[in-house]
């Protein structure tokens, strides 16, 4: 079997390479023919699960706030994104007949709010400029020349091509095909690889879960990586499924502040998850994968200070000590009652089982026990609530791959390899990665149709 241009993977930035490489050839007046080598029984199958399903294809913002979300090597991907900018791509999908909207953040959906549509549109468009989508094509073995490629496929077909561009993501989601082939045949044909790790992953706290050998997951060797389906302890259990809205979360490694976030943060069936929980969880692992020590802060409180806090918490125990209803109630309800008008009710369990000093016993004799509520332990812990944090959810429900195929092999302004002319590299493959919010995504189609119209266009 022979093409001109083989796109290994069927993803957002494959299916864009491939459009725009069949887009360039037709207004170029090339005939060239485009394949699209995918081995799941259906493209895009990362993009159906995108934002739970709504897909949140790209952010609107320009570069010059764009690129602030971009976690590593924005530079290079200046380039694509100027090449093709996130309204370029609003307008891209808008121009093959779907619609869109705009919310909150600057985050574009599908009008639908139906990933299917994104995929369905990108297939079409495919389609509409003669590009080949060879589903269930699983590539097994790739010979790497110059302006040649010889790729073997898993049934013994061989596919022969004098351009190739390498789009089959990273490691996230296992499970939609993305299992670090590229990154294997990169490293084959010289390209150096960077470290890779789950970004946009769930933080797991120490006492979150339970402990991997109490739950039958033993392992040989200590690791970051603790499996999303390690059953919750007690305190995972009691935090599960809250939500907190306009926090700060500062992250510490090794004791030194490396990042600080505002926004909603959410405790989940995976640990420490939610926008700031995302935003923070790539230093986080990286720094854990490492070897180093990470700490969360979560300031429950952030727009007062510390004695405006003290103060409310006292105001408030004076005032619940005057109430002729709390005249019979012990010194703990008197504490619950208090953290029920300073946190959700629902959070109370999980804050004094992570703070069990802000109740003291004192014994004054044999039979007399007196209990004291610590109010500036509680200010303090309102301002500080700290989780050492023992691990991350693995890449099968990590959002995206950092790390990958260095960007100081590849041509940025065609996104060529410069060990061997004619292959391309777009998408997760690369290292790069950016926040939650639509920033990845606008980064596959960017990266891609760069690569494709490059390949189209090169001779």
């Amino acid at each position: 079997m022979k093409a001109d241009i083989i796109v290994i993977g069927g993803g957002a930035s494959g299916l864009m390479a491939a459009y725009c490489a069949g887009r360039a050839a037709a207004d170029a007046g090339r005939a060239l023919q485009v394949v699209v080598l995918e081995k799941m029984p259906r493209p895009g199958r990362k993009i159906m699960i995108t934002g739970k399903g709504r897909c949140n294809f790209t952010n609107v913002k320009d570069w010059n706030e764009f690129s602030g979300h971009v976690q590593s090597k924005s530079n290079f991907v200046k380039s694509a994104f100027y090449n093709l900018n996130s309204q370029g791509v609003v307008d891209f999908f808008e121009g093959f007949g779907m619609k869109t909207v705009v919310e909150r953040g600057d985050r574009a959906f599908p009008a639908s709010y139906h990933s299917s549509d994104v995929v369905d549109t990108l297939v079409s468009a495919c389609h509409s400029v003669g590009v080949k989508i060879e589903c269930e094509s699983e590539v097994s073995d790739i010979e790497f020349g110059d302006n040649s490629f010889k790729l073997t496929m898993a049934d013994g077909v061989t596919w022969t091509s004098s351009k190739l561009i390498i789009a089959t993501g990273g490691l996230s989601y296992p499970s939609t095909g993305s299992t670090g082939d590229g990154l294997e045949w990169a490293a084959v044909a010289g390209h150096k690889i960077s470290q890779t790790f789950p970004a946009l992953t769930a933080l797991v706290p120490k006492g979150y879960k339970l402990d991997p050998e109490e739950s039958e997951q033993k392992s040989k060797k200590k690791s970051t990586f603790i499996n999303r389906e390690t059953p919750l302890s007690e305190l995972g259990q009691s935090l599960c499924g809250i939500q907190l809205k306009n926090v700060q979360a500062t992250l510490y490694v090794d004791g030194n502040e490396a990042q600080s976030e505002f926004g909603d943060i959410d405790f989940t069936d995976g640990g420490i998850e939610g926008p700031i929980g995302f935003q923070l969880s790539r230093r986080a692992v990286k720094a854990m994968v490492n070897g180093s020590k990470a700490t969360l802060s979560i300031d429950l409180k952030p727009g007062v200070s510390l004695t405006e806090v003290t103060e409310r918490v006292k105001a408030l125990w004076t005032e619940i000590d005057k109430d002729p209803r709390s005249r019979h109630v012990r010194e703990k309800e008197r504490c619950r009652i208090l953290l029920g008008k300073l946190m959700p009710w629902d959070l109370i369990p999980g804050f004094i089982a992570t703070h069990p000093e802000i109740i003291t016993l004192e014994r004054r004799s044999r039979t007399e026990t007196k209990v004291w509520v610590n109010l500036p332990t509680i200010a303090k812990a309102l301002k500080d609530w700290r989780f050492d944090l023992a691990g991350h959810v693995g890449y099968e429900r990590a959002v995206i791959t950092a790390g990958g195929v260095s960007p100081d092999d590849v041509v940025a302004k065609t996104m060529e390899s410069r060990l061997h002319p004619g292959l391309f590299f777009c998408g997760e493959v690369l290292d790069i990665d950016a926040d939650t919010g639509g920033y990845n995504l606008q980064l596959a189609f960017s990266t891609g149709a760069l690569a494709g119209r490059s390949a189209a266009l090169s001779e």
